[in-house]
């Protein structure tokens, strides 16, 4: 790679651009620069001349506009957890409405699934215990000799302040 001071400049190197040449070439270049964009309208004027009386007839809206993918997901998504929770409200709402009606039927709508739920829950129990307890019965035979000890717990406590010392003696 050549040393920066010793490459030749592309506008001196040209041999086909004179000093005029390039001077109206970046005139050019700047005016391109700076040019204003074309303006994009922002609004539609409508210029169809009222009638005199009655409704107008309708004019067509020119509208291009593209949702994004995600912007759309969010949406559906979003009425999706709004219809949700609509739901679960009006369950809440029924279930309360139900609550606050204290009438022997209602308090019987109440509470007979869950003392049938409680029935089932303990027959269920029942049954697992007498199943375990069945297995797990066995008869034990001890064969060792058996020792009877005087076993004796002194716990003394003196003084204003107690401190426990258990003693065990055999």
């Amino acid at each position: 790679m050549p040393h920066p001071e010793h490459t030749p400049d592309p506008i001196q190197s040209d041999p086909g651009l004179t000093d005029t040449e390039a001077d109206a070439e970046a005139r050019r270049i700047i005016a391109d620069a700076y040019r204003p964009l074309p303006e994009t309208p922002t609004a539609y004027r409508d210029t169809t001349p009222l009638p005199a009386y009655g409704n107008a007839l309708p004019v067509l809206q020119p509208d291009n506009r593209i949702v994004p993918a995600w912007a759309a997901g969010t949406a559906v998504a979003g009425i999706g957890v709004g219809a949700t929770c609509v739901g679960l409200g009006c369950g809440i709402w029924l279930a309360c409405q139900g609550f606050a009606a204290v009438t022997l039927a209602s308090v019987l709508f109440v509470t007979l699934p869950i003392a049938a739920l409680a029935a089932v829950a303990t027959a269920i129990g029942s049954a697992v215990r007498s199943v375990k307890t069945a297995h797990t019965e066995t008869h034990h035979h001890y064969t060792g000799p058996v020792r009877l000890e005087n076993n004796t717990i002194t716990a003394p406590a003196y003084g204003l302040i107690a401190r426990n010392r258990n003693e065990l003696t055999r």
